[in-house]
């Protein structure tokens, strides 16, 4: 073992990794740097506990973290990759090299390039934990020659000084590389933010929104799976070529809040094939049908109560019902849920949940409960 390696070992062993007193007693055992980059990966991996099946074992930088793809994302598009028929792909700015160790854990042959070379040796470190035979290059993406036959993921970074940005004069790298790719014959994915701008995406592309545990968190755009737009509610993948039009009418029994991904995607109509939903309002995304809805795309509530948008009914039907924990939800209007919460001062032992929709009857709070998933 490295001086590096006893190093993080002890560090591993503080119960505070970020303390002074974990500092000091590290600094006399080993040399200030390797004490301090220890206590970082210490720090680093406890953060990362919980997201990361091998986070223990795992290197990190701080910026690589924080926009690392989730584990159960990564492994899905990994598994896309590899039923279209992909053995090779080149990871085209692999940052700490979560997206890599997927490729490789799905039994891809992975080429991992990275510009910033302390990020690279991260990666490096992290796909030898799944691959000992996958490469690590440092180089710009632009710069690597990729083969012919061999897939690519692209992960432009999207941040500037002032934080992240759409202006793609602005993306690493350049975005009119990653069109090109996209333009290509090789099998291309794109990994951006949720908040995609719908101007960005070209015609001949599939774009996804994935969500994960009710949070939207990325978009992906592919080209080689047809056209249009496709929600991901993991593990389930919904794509609709020509989504239902629907009635906007009055509230009935059950309120349906479509999930996230499903919203940005434009499927809201097709949540629920077959069953009879309809809008409460044009351009809100909230159902309403008169039967349970049984699907993985959106929450399904049944209405126990309909009350006026008016803070001083909502705190007086707050107290006489003892509600401590309030959930308030809503959509296209106004209001911050949080200095609401506050203005309904909410004690006691019960919990409710009020969305505040807009309706054919103008706006109500919806008080509701959770059925089904």
């Amino acid at each position: 073992m490295s001086a590096r390696d006893d190093a993080l070992a002890a560090a591993m062993a503080e119960p505070d990794p970020s303390s002074l007193a974990a500092a000091a007693r590290l600094r006399r055992s080993f040399d200030a740097d390797d004490a301090a980059w220890a206590l970082a990966q210490a720090a680093l991996r406890r953060s990362a506990a919980g997201r990361f099946a091998r986070a223990d074992e795992m290197l990190f930088t701080r910026a690589g973290l924080e926009q690392a793809t989730r584990e159960p994302v990564a492994r899905w598009r990994a598994a896309r990759f590899v039923a279209a028929g992909v053995t090779q792909v080149w990871d085209l700015g692999c940052g700490i090299g979560l997206d890599s160790m997927a490729f490789a854990e799905a039994g891809l042959r992975v080429v991992a390039v990275e510009a910033d070379g302390e990020t690279a040796a991260v990666a490096a470190h992290n796909l030898a934990l799944v691959d000992g035979d996958a490469e690590v290059r440092v180089g710009f993406a632009e710069e690597a020659a990729v083969p012919p036959g061999a897939a690519v993921f692209l992960d432009p970074a999207r941040r500037t000084a002032k934080g992240r940005t759409w202006n793609v004069a602005d993306f690493t790298p350049p975005w009119d590389f990653v069109l090109g790719h996209l333009a290509s014959e090789r099998f291309v994915a794109v990994k951006l933010g949720p908040g995609l701008p719908k101007e960005l995406i070209p015609a001949s592309v599939l774009a996804g929104w994935t969500s994960h545990r009710g949070d939207v968190v990325e978009a992906t755009l592919w080209n080689r799976l047809g056209t249009g737009t496709e929600a991901v509610v993991l593990p389930h993948e919904l794509r609709v070529t020509s989504p239902p039009a629907l009635e906007v009418r009055p509230l009935g029994r059950y309120l349906l809040e479509p999930d996230g991904a499903v919203i940005r995607a434009g499927l809201v109509s097709a949540v629920a094939p077959g069953s009879d939903v309809w809008l409460l309002d044009r351009h809100t995304a909230y159902l309403s049908a008169d039967e349970p809805v049984d699907t993985v795309y959106a929450t399904t509530f049944e209405v126990d109560e309909v009350l006026p948008y008016d803070v001083k009914v909502l705190r007086r039907w707050v107290a006489d019902r003892g509600v401590g924990t309030l959930e308030i939800k809503k959509r296209a209007i106004d209001v911050d849920p949080a200095e609401l919460r506050r203005k309904l001062r909410p004690k006691g032992l019960g919990a409710a949940t009020l969305i505040l929709a807009r309706t054919l009857a103008g706006t109500v709070a919806i008080a509701a409960r959770r059925v089904g998933r």
